[in-house]
């Protein structure tokens, strides 16, 4: 793509923050920081593709440094203009194979981030070098879905997830590849647009693996930031993973 943003340039960044989303609602931010900020005590935090500051602007509200790594300029600027923004770090990059100074308490990935690395052999480099950022004893955190491939058919490829009357949304697999896509169709003025952003979904065990090859190992696992119990029947988990301290 010749976006230097890649896939979340201004178009993307202007319409990010929607106050009506889940993700943007008080409760769910909050239930995040307080998770986040036991875990980072007294040391810093690392966030892996900061975005619009969603989550590093409260933590660092709540008393945690934040630092992030992006490549979205336009997403990192939308950041930067809020109250409080400028004074997050951010260092442009992908956040698989970017390094920063200095180490952290916690390195995080919210909001399916992880899937947005669209190899494993990406995914593997993610894992990596948040090892290589941890200071002894601190804590990789990724949030992330289950796939949803329960819900398919049998030759079925396509799930919707909204359906409206000037706007579509819908998720491709390649259950093959691991592959998969959102896809966005909106009407506006009785002119289409289309969006498509790829991404690989990953299994729980997958990222075990990935964090062994790390040298981490998995610390705990729940549904979601409640630390509500881990099933077979969740759709999203919240995993954290240990670099030991010898």
């Amino acid at each position: 793509m010749s976006d230097p943003d890649g896939y979340f340039g201004e178009q993307v960044a202007a319409r990010y923050d929607d106050p009506s989303s889940e993700m943007f609602q008080p409760e769910t931010v909050n239930r995040t920081i307080d998770f986040l900020a036991a875990l980072a005590g007294d040391g810093r935090a690392l966030e892996l593709g900061i975005g619009t500051g969603r989550i590093a602007l409260p933590l660092t509200e709540r008393g945690v440094p934040v630092h992030g790594i992006d490549m979205s300029r336009a997403m990192v600027a939308r950041m930067h203009a809020k109250e409080g923004g400028s004074a997050i770090g951010v260092t442009i990059g992908d956040f698989a194979t970017t390094t920063v100074d200095g180490t952290f308490s916690v390195v995080y990935l919210v909001f399916n981030t992880i899937m947005n690395l669209t190899t494993q052999a990406e995914q593997v480099a993610c894992f990596r070098n948040a090892a290589s950022h941890l200071a002894p004893g601190g804590r990789f955190v990724i949030e992330v879905s289950v796939p949803d491939l329960r819900i398919l058919p049998p030759g079925q490829t396509t799930v919707p997830f909204r359906i409206g009357p000037t706007r579509w949304a819908y998720d491709r697999y390649d259950v093959a590849t691991q592959a998969m896509s959102s896809n966005y169709v909106e009407v506006v003025e009785e002119h289409g647009r289309f969006r498509s952003i790829p991404f690989r979904y990953v299994w729980p065990s997958e990222l075990d693996l990935m964090a062994q090859l790390a040298g981490l190992r998995l610390q705990e696992r729940w549904e979601d930031w409640t630390r509500a119990p881990f099933t077979h029947e969740s759709r999203h988990h919240v995993s954290v993973w240990e670099k030991p301290l010898a």
